[in-house]
C-alpha cells in the first residue's frame, strides 16, 4: 500500500514538472501553486532565464532604424564622390603639368585643334542610322576634352604672359640709339664678378669687394675706342654703388643689371641681341663668357680673377681690343670664331709675333733681291 502511494506521488511530481516546463517555453514565466490553493496573490513568479540558465543571456540588439541606414549609405556615397573628384582633379593637374613640361604652347594648340575637329564631326546624310548614332556619341565624347584643353590653353597663355615679365629683359632695346657720328664705334660689354672685381665674405669682416689690378688703366684706354657697357646678373642696388666706386671718372656709359637679363633654366643670361646695337660690333668680355651669354659668337673669355696679386689679364687684353677698334673688321664674330674659344690675349700675342717674324723675313728677302 505504501509503495502504491509513493508511486502516485512520483507520477504527480513528474506531471507537474512537465507542466512547469511547458509554461516556461510558452509564457517565459513559471507560477508555483498548490492545487488546493485558491489565493492568487500568494503565487511566486520566477523569471524563466533563472530556470533555463544560470548565466544571463546577452540582450538582443534592436533592428537599425531606417533613417540611420539611409545616413550610412549617404555617407558612403559622399565619400566615394569626394575621392572620385579628388582623383579627377589630381589627374587633370598632373596631365596639365606633363603638357607644360613636355609640350610647347604651339604643340598643345595643335592637339586642341584636332580635338575640336573630332568634336565637330558630323556623319553624312546618306549614312546608316547606326553610323549617325556612333558619330553623335563620338562627337559628344570629344567635346569634353576639347573644352578642357581650350581652358588649359587660355590659363597657360595667361600664366606665361605673367612669367615672361620676370624671365625676359625689361625692354627689347636695353640701350638708347647710338649717335649717328658713332655708328662705326664698337660696343665693349663687360661683366662684373671675377672680371672687373672679386667679392669675398668672411665671418670676422663680412663682405668685401676687391678691384682687379689694371682696371683704371683699362677703362681709361678703352674709353678712347669703345662704348663701354657693364652687364651684370646682380641686382641694381648692388651694381650702381659698385660701379660708382669702380669707375669714379665715369668711363662706363651704361649699366645693366639683373632686370636686363633673360632667366632661363635657372640662370640669368646676358641677351646681347637686346642691346639695340649691331651684333657684328659687340664684344662681351667675361670670366664666364660662354656660360653667361646667349650669343657665344660675341664672347671674349678672360681668366677669372681670384685675388691674385700678379694678375695682368685685363692689361694683356688691351692690344687685341685696340687692334679691333683701329682696324674695324666687318664682323667681329668671324674674328672671334678664328680663336676657337682659346685665350684671346695669349693667342693674339702669338699671332702678332708670328706676323712680325714673317714681315721681317719678307723685308730681308727684299733687301737681298735689291742688292
Amino acid at each position: 500500500m505504501s509503495s502504491i502511494v509513493l508511486r502516485s506521488r512520483i507520477v504527480s511530481n513528474d506531471c507537474s514538472s512537465k507542466i512547469i516546463y511547458r509554461r516556461v517555453l510558452s509564457s517565459g514565466v513559471v507560477s508555483f501553486s498548490s492545487s488546493s490553493s485558491s489565493n492568487p496573490s500568494k503565487e511566486t513568479i520566477i523569471p524563466s532565464q533563472s530556470i533555463l540558465s544560470d548565466n544571463p543571456a546577452p540582450p538582443t540588439p534592436p533592428p537599425p532604424a531606417p533613417e540611420a541606414s539611409t545616413q550610412v549609405s549617404g555617407r558612403k556615397s559622399w565619400t566615394f564622390l569626394k575621392y572620385g573628384l579628388l582623383a579627377t582633379v589630381t589627374g587633370a593637374i598632373g596631365y596639365a603639368g606633363y603638357l607644360s613640361y613636355m609640350c610647347s604652347y604651339e604643340e598643345v594648340e595643335q592637339k586642341a585643334k584636332s580635338l575640336r575637329a573630332a568634336a565637330s564631326y558630323t556623319p553624312s546624310e546618306d549614312a546608316a542610322a547606326v553610323e549617325k548614332y556612333r558619330g553623335m556619341l563620338y562627337s559628344a565624347a570629344m567635346t569634353v576634352p576639347a573644352k578642357a584643353l581650350e581652358s588649359y590653353l587660355d590659363l597657360r597663355k595667361m600664366v606665361e604672359e605673367h612669367v615672361m615679365e620676370f624671365t625676359e629683359p625689361t625692354s627689347d632695346k636695353l640701350l638708347p640709339d647710338l649717335h649717328p657720328q658713332e655708328q662705326h664705334v664698337f660696343t665693349l660689354v663687360l661683366d662684373l664678378n671675377e672680371t672687373l672685381l672679386y667679392t669675398d665674405w668672411k665671418r670676422e669682416r663680412g663682405w668685401r669687394t676687391f678691384k682687379r689690378p689694371g682696371v683704371d688703366a683699362f677703362f681709361e684706354h678703352m674709353a678712347k675706342f669703345y662704348e663701354i657697357v657693364v652687364y651684370s646678373d646682380q641686382m641694381n642696388m648692388y651694381v650702381d654703388p659698385v660701379c660708382e666706386r669702380l669707375d669714379p671718372n665715369h668711363y662706363i656709359r651704361y649699366r645693366l643689371s639683373r632686370g636686363a637679363t633673360k632667366y632661363q633654366d635657372g640662370k640669368h643670361y646676358r641677351d646681347l641681341s637686346k642691346l639695340n646695337r649691331d651684333p657684328a660690333k659687340i664684344l662681351y668680355v667675361s670670366a664666364h663668357a660662354f656660360e653667361s651669354s646667349l650669343q657665344p659668337e660675341n664672347c671674349v673669355p678672360i681668366k677669372p680673377y681670384k685675388l691674385e696679386a700678379d694678375d695682368t689679364a685685363l692689361l694683356d687684353l688691351i692690344p687685341f681690343l685696340e687692334y679691333v677698334a683701329r682696324n674695324s673688321p666687318a664682323d667681329i664674330r668671324q674674328v672671334l670664331q678664328s680663336y676657337e674659344r682659346k685665350d684671346v690675349a695669349k693667342e693674339f700675342l702669338e699671332r702678332s709675333k708670328e706676323y712680325q717674324r714673317r714681315m721681317q723675313g719678307q723685308r730681308q728677302q727684299g733687301r737681298f733681291w735689291w742688292r
